[in-house]
């Protein structure tokens, strides 16, 4: 089944709460939460405080992507927020093996997100040990952006890689998803969608999952 992770980098920050239980009453299967330190990414958004206080209003699983630069100093405290999937980016972390350990370390489903100008083979000695891989299809840093049609031929080859692995691992896509490069992504082999411009901008969010889903 495909799951759908609405992104609230794109909701209304002045009534973020609302927004989250919105979302969880439309559908939607995970949360995503961007992480963006002004560093790795021009953007600054949210800290562990922040997601640790979301925590109290939602049981949906929290899906944070660390968009930071030197992620192992900041997994520990995210895993005391309560995220349920840490995301760090393999362009972010000098020792990545050693950064997905610690992930593991304190019970939390691990991932890795790679940027469009980076090789799918860097998950290569990793992958028996990823609980889900994220290929950015736009360049990080701001939200509705346009979809990088370049990013498909990796998503099949990552998709060959989970494949020939025998290893359940979700292979989830980020920027630029609507409901038509939903359908792109998905029969290159995507099985979690997140959605920020397309879930939040629209008037009727169940609707908009229910889209993207299908």
């Amino acid at each position: 089944m495909i799951k759908i992770s609405p992104s609230i980098l794109s909701a209304n920050f002045a009534k973020l709460g609302e927004e989250i239980i919105a979302i969880e009453k439309a559908g939607a299967d995970y949360i995503h939460i961007d992480v963006m330190d002004g560093n790795f990414v021009p953007n600054i958004t949210i800290g562990n405080e922040v997601v640790k206080n979301l925590r109290k209003i939602s049981t949906l699983p929290f899906d944070v992507h660390l968009m930071i630069q030197n992620p192992d100093n900041h997994i520990k405290a995210f895993a005391d927020a309560d995220s349920d999937i840490i995301t760090i980016h393999a362009e972010a972390s000098t020792h990545l093996d050693r950064s997905v350990e610690l992930i593991k370390s304190y019970g939390k489903k691990a991932g890795i997100s790679i940027v469009p100008s980076t090789h799918e083979n860097v998950f290569d000695y990793v992958l028996e040990k990823l609980d889900l891989i994220l290929v950015m299809t736009v360049n990080p840093g701001f939200g509705g952006q346009k979809f990088l049609s370049s990013q498909l031929k990796k998503i099949e080859n990552i998709r060959r890689k989970i494949e020939k692995s025998g290893r359940k691992i979700e292979l989830e896509v980020d920027g630029g998803i609507n409901q038509e490069t939903a359908k792109l992504v998905i029969a290159a082999g995507a099985d979690v969608l997140v959605s920020g411009s397309f879930v939040f901008g629209s008037k009727d969010y169940a609707d908009a999952i229910l889209k993207l889903r299908a």
